[in-house]
């Protein structure tokens, strides 16, 4: 929101006060757009300390809750200097440079990796955590491809919505036209590169969740199933924001559910990798696990 509104510069070029204050006062719409993300992300910032903490104390020093919730803390850390980086170089507002264009796919990826830290945590705290993740198969491989193909498709979302917002276009065909055109800038001559990764990115997405869709297991067969239909549901309204030439609430939505695909896929793999038999054995085995089997429902 606060790239697609050009908010970046409305606290200057003053980090981590705003405009030189602690709290503005008769500020402008662009400074209170910035300083209500930056307020958000101090209480984001604070919650991922307590996160961690509890982490620490609550779980063995082995256990991969305490790491997950480890580097939640440390992408969350990565993620304010970024910000922080955008506005003391002046690439905000209306700044089409390279160095605004790596550091929005930087930040993007790294917002990626703090969820997918974030959403470990949950799934491996809320149930048995696995002792280890190995890739053990070409199946599991692919799972981890699917992740990277997320990942660099989320960071050619971010030059293209980039250069909506610095280039906006009339029309689809004047946008598609100056895409194409031999003097356009290179934050339009990228655009055409997103729906191809988002083809490739779609087509890892299906074959690597294809196979769990059947799975024994209820929790991967949902999970992998929500993954396929998300990303179809993704790529709809990728198409539209096109077709709508990329206004800012459906920028908005269109960020949502690429969260929500990184987050599922994220789970998925998490959930195949760990072996799920690991996180259902004692639904599966109360007796041997000491539990009635009433209780097999919580899990």
């Amino acid at each position: 929101f606060v790239r697609a509104t050009g908010s970046g510069a409305g606290c200057g070029a003053h980090w981590p006060t705003c405009n030189g204050q602690v709290i503005p006062r008769a500020a402008q719409l662009e400074t209170i757009i910035e300083f209500v993300h930056r307020a958000s992300s101090g209480v984001t910032l604070a919650l991922v300390v307590v996160l961690a903490i509890w982490a620490w104390r609550s779980f063995g020093k082995e256990s991969l809750v305490r790491r997950s919730a480890g580097a939640a803390l440390f992408f969350v850390l990565v993620e304010a200097a970024l910000g922080a980086g955008l506005v003391l170089f002046g690439w905000t507002a209306d700044d089409n440079s390279v160095g605004r264009a790596i550091a929005v796919m930087v930040h993007l990826a790294n917002t990626f990796l703090l969820l997918a830290s974030l959403t470990l945590t949950a799934v491996w705290s809320s149930n048995r955590t696995p002792h280890n993740l190995r890739f053990r198969s070409r199946q599991d491989w692919l799972l981890a491809a699917s992740l990277l193909g997320i990942l660099i498709l989320g960071a050619s979302g971010a030059i293209t919505a980039l250069g909506d917002t610095l280039f906006p276009a009339t029309s689809v065909a004047e946008g598609m036209q100056a895409e194409f055109s031999g003097g356009a800038h290179f934050l339009l001559r990228l655009r055409v590169y997103h729906p191809v990764i988002a083809i490739l990115s779609g087509v890892l997405i299906y074959f690597a969740a294809r196979p769990h869709i059947y799975s024994k297991v209820p929790r991967v067969s949902t999970t992998a199933r929500l993954a396929v239909g998300l990303f179809i549901f993704q790529a709809c309204l990728g198409g539209l924001n096109v077709i709508l030439l990329a206004p800012v609430w459906m920028q908005l939505v269109h960020l949502l559910v690429s969260n929500l695909v990184w987050i599922v896929q994220v789970t998925l793999t998490s959930l195949v990798v760990a072996r799920a038999d690991l996180f259902t054995s004692v639904a599966d085995h109360p007796v041997h696990d000491g539990i009635p089997a009433g209780a097999q429902q919580v899990h």
